[in-house]
């Protein structure tokens, strides 16, 4: 599994002219899944965000993490972050994992990121064309992949 992380200071996905999901302060986290990710992928990643120490103490100094802040979470399924650009100049997605294995995978990371934070955590709608926006907050931006756990 892949993430791309971004503190912000809200975030919000639109799908078909329609707001589907909005936050305030806390992380956009874009993930993509490839075929051999697992739950224990998705774990520890939950672990990392949510323990992630990049919003600011009472000194200005990147020291709390999001559950600190009572930040909030807003997660975006984002297939090209698997994109390969070895041969040429179009990405190749063949790692990318299919909807079977992508979607529970998907809900699962989800959910445990929820039960982490103590709430809900907003999402975008799987396999959708969806509007991204969001303020990043610094600007803060943090790359994650479980093939890179060492």
């Amino acid at each position: 599994m892949r993430v791309v992380i971004q503190r912000v200071s809200r975030a919000s996905v639109t799908i078909d002219g329609a707001c589907k999901s909005a936050i305030g302060e806390g992380f956009l986290v874009l993930v993509g899944i490839e075929e051999a990710d697992t739950q224990e992928d998705a774990d520890w990643l939950c672990k990392k965000i949510i323990g992630l120490r990049v919003f600011d103490d009472e000194n200005g100094v990147m020291n709390k993490s999001v559950l600190e802040v009572q930040g909030d979470l807003l997660v975006v399924s984002q297939f090209t972050l698997m994109a390969s650009t070895k041969k040429g100049n179009r990405p190749s997605y063949i790692r990318a994992a299919r909807h079977e294995t992508a979607i529970p995978l998907y809900e699962y990371f989800c959910n445990e990121l929820s039960i982490a934070l103590g709430k809900e955590v907003k999402t975008g709608e799987f396999g959708a064309d969806m509007k991204v926006e969001l303020l990043n907050n610094g600007p803060v931006t943090i790359c994650m992949d479980t093939k890179n756990k060492e």
